[in-house]
Protein backbone atom coordinates (compact mmCIF):
# COMPACT_ATOMS: atom_id res chain seq x y z
CA UNK A 1 0.00 0.00 0.00
CA UNK A 2 3.12 2.26 0.91
CA UNK A 3 4.30 2.12 -3.16
CA UNK A 4 0.84 2.87 -4.49
CA UNK A 5 0.61 6.08 -1.99
CA UNK A 6 3.85 6.48 -3.10
CA UNK A 7 2.99 6.72 -7.00
CA UNK A 8 0.28 9.23 -6.33
CA UNK A 9 2.08 11.50 -4.40
CA UNK A 10 4.53 11.13 -7.32
CA UNK A 11 2.45 11.61 -9.98
CA UNK A 12 0.66 14.56 -8.65
CA UNK A 13 3.99 16.31 -8.14
CA UNK A 14 4.74 15.07 -11.74
CA UNK A 15 1.97 17.36 -12.87
CA UNK A 16 2.55 20.82 -10.22
CA UNK A 17 6.24 20.88 -11.53
CA UNK A 18 6.50 19.32 -15.10
CA UNK A 19 3.62 19.01 -16.90
CA UNK A 20 3.35 22.63 -19.29
CA UNK A 21 -0.60 23.40 -18.63
CA UNK A 22 -2.09 25.37 -21.36
CA UNK A 23 -3.69 29.35 -20.72
CA UNK A 24 -7.18 29.48 -19.99
CA UNK A 25 -7.88 31.30 -23.11
CA UNK A 26 -6.25 28.60 -25.69
CA UNK A 27 -8.53 25.66 -23.72
CA UNK A 28 -11.76 27.57 -24.13
CA UNK A 29 -10.83 27.96 -28.27
CA UNK A 30 -10.05 24.71 -28.61
CA UNK A 31 -13.01 23.25 -27.13
CA UNK A 32 -15.31 25.53 -29.08
CA UNK A 33 -12.97 23.94 -32.50
CA UNK A 34 -13.94 20.67 -31.38
CA UNK A 35 -17.19 21.59 -30.59
CA UNK A 36 -17.86 22.50 -34.24
CA UNK A 37 -15.84 19.70 -35.85
CA UNK A 38 -17.71 17.33 -34.11
CA UNK A 39 -21.09 19.09 -34.45
CA UNK A 40 -20.15 19.37 -38.56
CA UNK A 41 -18.64 15.65 -39.01
CA UNK A 42 -22.26 14.63 -37.06
CA UNK A 43 -24.07 16.14 -39.54
CA UNK A 44 -21.92 15.41 -42.30
CA UNK A 45 -22.33 11.38 -40.99
CA UNK A 46 -25.86 11.45 -40.42
CA UNK A 47 -26.13 13.31 -44.20
CA UNK A 48 -25.02 10.11 -45.69
CA UNK A 49 -27.01 7.77 -43.86
CA UNK A 50 -29.68 9.45 -44.70
CA UNK A 51 -27.56 9.07 -48.69
CA UNK A 52 -27.59 5.74 -48.23
CA UNK A 53 -30.83 5.02 -47.00
CA UNK A 54 -32.42 7.15 -49.77
CA UNK A 55 -30.14 4.94 -52.44
CA UNK A 56 -31.33 1.18 -50.68
CA UNK A 57 -34.88 2.53 -51.19
CA UNK A 58 -34.68 3.70 -54.30
CA UNK A 59 -32.87 0.11 -55.09
CA UNK A 60 -35.32 -1.97 -53.52
CA UNK A 61 -38.25 -0.17 -55.17
CA UNK A 62 -36.60 -1.10 -58.36
CA UNK A 63 -36.59 -4.67 -57.28
CA UNK A 64 -40.32 -4.99 -56.95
Amino acid sequence: MTKFVNYISEAFQELKANVTWPEWAEVQRLTIIVALFSVIFALLTYGVDQLFVKALEGFFNILK
